[in-house]
C-alpha cells in the first residue's frame, strides 16, 4: 500500500514538473514571437532564398524544413544553461563524478594507442582530449537527440543571438549538402553542437580532422577522428604541451589585503568568463602573497603567469589558472566548464 502511495506521489510530482516546463517553454516561445514580428513561415521563405544563393540544394532545403516549427524547449534551455544556473559545487559533483572518472580511465585504456598517436601529432596531452570528450558526450555515449536544423532555426529566429545562429544554420545545411552526414543523422544538442566532439557546424569546417585517412571527417562515429578534431581545435587556439591547466590553491588568511593589487585591468580582452579573473601574475608573485598548493607546499618554481579564479565567490575554492585554461575556455566560455575539464583531466592523468 505504501509503495503504491509513493509511486502516486512521484508520478504527481513528475506531472507537475512536466507541466511547469511546458508552460515555461511556451512562455519563452511567445516572447520570441513578440520580439521577432516576422511570421516564422515568412522568415523561412526568406532564409531559403539566401540558402539557395549559397549553393544549398533546393530539395535538401525543403526536406530539412519539412514540418519545422519553433522549438519552445530550445528557447527555454537557452535561457537556463547549467553553467549559469547551478552552484559550482552542484556542477562539479555532477560532471566530475566517480562514474565519469572511472569511465574515462576505462576509455583511455581502450583507446590508448589512438590517443597517444593524436597527442604526439598535435602536441595536446591525451588526458585533456579524453576529458573534453567525456565532458561533451560522456565519451561518445550521448551526442544529443535534437534535430539540429530545427534547433538552429529556432535560435536564428530568436533575435537574441540571431546573427551567430543564422551562420551556424547555413553551415549545418552545408554539412548535409556536401554529404558529410545525412539529414536524418544531423542530430545533436539543443544549441546545435554535434558529434562526439560537440562542434558547432562552422567549427566542423575549421577544425574537424580525417586522422585515419578514410576520406571522411567523422566526428560522429570514428573515435580517432574525434580525438584529432578536439586536439586540432585546442592546438589552433594556442595550446601548449609543456603546461597543464592550473591548480586549486589555498589562500592566506590576510589575502584580502591584496585584492586591489590583482584586479583585472580595464579593457582586457577575452571571453566573458575571463571578466571574473584576476590579473595574470608570475607564480613567484603569487607565492610572495602567501598562496600555497592544497597540500601546503610552495607553488611550482617555473616562469609561468597565472590568473586567480574563484568561481563560487570569495568564500569558495580558489584556483590559479595558466595559459591552457584559456584554450579550454575557447572550447566553451564558462569557468565552471573549464575547471571541470581541468579537474577531470587531473583524475585521468
Amino acid at each position: 500500500m505504501q509503495k503504491t502511495k509513493n509511486k502516486l506521489v512521484s508520478f504527481t510530482v513528475f506531472l507537475l514538473l512536466l507541466l511547469f516546463l511546458l508552460k515555461t517553454g511556451l512562455q519563452a516561445a511567445e516572447r520570441v514571437y513578440e520580439e521577432n514580428p516576422m511570421p516564422f513561415d515568412q522568415w523561412v521563405s526568406e532564409l531559403k532564398v539566401e540558402a539557395l544563393a549559397k549553393g544549398i540544394d533546393e530539395a535538401l532545403f525543403d526536406a530539412a524544413f519539412a514540418d519545422i516549427d519553433l522549438n519552445s524547449r530550445v528557447i527555454e534551455l537557452d535561457r537556463s544553461q547549467p553553467e549559469f544556473t547551478q552552484t559550482f559545487e552542484q556542477y562539479m559533483s555532477r560532471r566530475v563524478s566517480a562514474t565519469r572518472i572511472a569511465k574515462g580511465r576505462e576509455m583511455m585504456a581502450k583507446y590508448a594507442d589512438e590517443l597517444a598517436a593524436v597527442a604526439e601529432h598535435y602536441g595536446v596531452q591525451a588526458r585533456f582530449i579524453a576529458s573534453i570528450w567525456g565532458m561533451e558526450t560522456n565519451y561518445g555515449g550521448y551526442t544529443g537527440g535534437y534535430n539540429i536544423i530545427r534547433s538552429l532555426a529556432t535560435l536564428a529566429y530568436d533575435p537574441r543571438r540571431a546573427r551567430f545562429f543564422r551562420t551556424q544554420l547555413f553551415s549545418a545545411l552545408r554539412i548535409a549538402n556536401e554529404g558529410h552526414v545525412s539529414l536524418e543523422n544531423l542530430k545533436g544538442s539543443w544549441g546545435g553542437a554535434m558529434g562526439q566532439s560537440q562542434f558547432m557546424p562552422s567549427n566542423f569546417f575549421e577544425y574537424a580532422q580525417d586522422f585515419d585517412g578514410d576520406g571522411r571527417r567523422d566526428i560522429w562515429g570514428t573515435p580517432i577522428d574525434v580525438f584529432a578534431s578536439i586536439a586540432n581545435y585546442l592546438k589552433k587556439h594556442g595550446w601548449r604541451a609543456d603546461l597543464t591547466w592550473g591548480r586549486q590553491i589555498v589562500l592566506p588568511e590576510n589575502f584580502v589585503s591584496y585584492e586591489n593589487d590583482i584586479t583585472r585591468e580595464d579593457g582586457a580582452r577575452g571571453c566573458r568568463a575571463e571578466r571574473s579573473h584576476s590579473r595574470k601574475i608570475l607564480l613567484a608573485g603569487w607565492q610572495d602573497m602567501g598562496l600555497k598548493r592544497l597540500n601546503g607546499d610552495d607553488l611550482p618554481k617555473v616562469d609561468v603567469t597565472a590568473a586567480l579564479v574563484r568561481p563560487a565567490g570569495g568564500s569558495g575554492p580558489a584556483f590559479l589558472t595558466y595559459h591552457n585554461f584559456g584554450r579550454i575556455l575557447n572550447y566553451n566560455c564558462a569557468n565552471y566548464y573549464a575547471l571541470a575539464v581541468g579537474q577531470l583531466a587531473d583524475q585521468l592523468r
